[in-house]
């Protein structure tokens, strides 16, 4: 006997780079191109413009969210591929970004590539327990979400000229591995991203980190 109510339609298939176009998408792959950025600059030992382009890559991140939530007529596959995407960038710039800082500051010296190592496991570890759960039942994180460590990360490095080469690498990793067992421990964080009041905060934060740095720079070039 057929039924009288019908199957709801799949959405149609879009070629792979028509998604490019969605407005949350350039955003992310934004925040893609500010993690290579500050990749680069890591590997070749420019910190200030290395910090500049993690915080800009976590503004994009957050930026992405907001406006996919207020943008209309994205069908169910924008959305999948949207937070698909969304991942991946994230291992980029809040897995392998922060592990590479720990890594090149040290003069990729053998006794950090352990910490290096766990900062990559646990974060990609939490991203993978997020991406299968999701939000707990009171809309919170279980463990601290992923984004933080690069927000704190740029913020200690400010304090980078009063410690030794040395000294200032043993608390870059410490750092960088206590945040990492926070990502996978089973505190309750809120969704910090998710409020508009909270990504005006961070791109105030963001402007004066870039602000920050940037005078650096500038001292660099001067003298």
């Amino acid at each position: 006997m057929e039924s009288s109510q019908t199957e709801p339609k799949a959405d149609p298939v879009k070629p792979i780079l028509f998604y490019i176009k969605d407005l949350p998408n350039i955003c992310s792959l934004s925040g893609l191109g500010c993690s290579l950025l500050a990749l680069y600059f890591l590997m070749t030992g420019v910190y200030a413009a290395a910090m500049i382009g993690m915080i800009w890559a976590v503004a994009f991140d957050w930026a992405d969210g907001l406006i996919a939530r207020r943008l209309s007529g994205r069908t169910g596959s924008d959305r999948k591929f949207g937070g698909q995407l969304d991942l991946l960038i994230d291992i980029v710039s809040y897995g392998v970004t922060p592990a590479v800082l720990v890594l090149s500051y040290s003069d990729f010296g053998p006794l950090f590539l352990p910490v290096a190592f766990m900062m990559l496991v646990f974060g990609v570890i939490r991203l993978s327990y997020f991406s299968t759960f999701g939000l707990s039942q009171d809309e919170k994180y279980t463990g601290l979400a992923i984004d933080n460590n690069s927000i704190f990360l740029v913020f200690i490095f400010m304090f980078e000229g009063f410690f030794n080469g040395f000294m200032f690498s043993v608390i870059l990793g410490g750092c960088g591995l206590m945040l990492a067992i926070l990502n996978v421990s089973q505190i309750k964080t809120p969704k910090l991203s998710g409020k508009p009041i909270n990504v005006v905060l961070l791109a105030v934060y963001t402007l004066f980190v870039t602000a920050f740095y940037g005078s650096k720079l500038a001292e660099k070039a001067l003298f």
